[in-house]
């Protein structure tokens, strides 16, 4: 079952940087140009190359060239960081869907959700 990070306080509020990490797996998990994933994380050029290189080290993506693109695609452990933060945020936010372990609600920050993708 595959879910979609959303963060509906996103105008509202600035997003932190593992948040903006799991944006960016999360658009890359089926391989995505670099254009699609600045537009779709909403991200400057210059904020994207800074991501992208820190989630090449870290071996959270790969790159690899299909008809002479260069696609962006989330790793194993990629994905192993986006379930980890989902847990992470539904634990903290006191999601009642985390089987029914109700956290505490951090006051302020972001309100995410993970709907399931059709």
């Amino acid at each position: 079952m595959m879910y979609r990070l959303i963060n509906w306080d996103s105008a509202r509020k600035r997003r932190d940087r593992l948040f903006i990490i799991a944006e960016i797996l999360d658009i890359a998990k089926d391989g995505a140009l670099k254009t699609q994933i600045m537009y779709k994380a909403n991200l400057s050029f210059a904020q994207l190359n800074t991501y992208l290189n820190l989630l090449l080290e870290t071996e959270l993506l790969e790159l690899t060239k299909r008809n002479r693109k260069s696609i962006y695609q989330t790793t194993k452990k990629g994905v192993e960081y986006m379930q980890n933060y989902k847990e992470i945020i539904e634990t903290l936010s006191g999601n009642p869907n985390n089987n029914g372990n109700n956290g505490p609600k951090i006051k302020g920050g972001p309100t995410i959700y993970w709907i399931k993708k059709p």
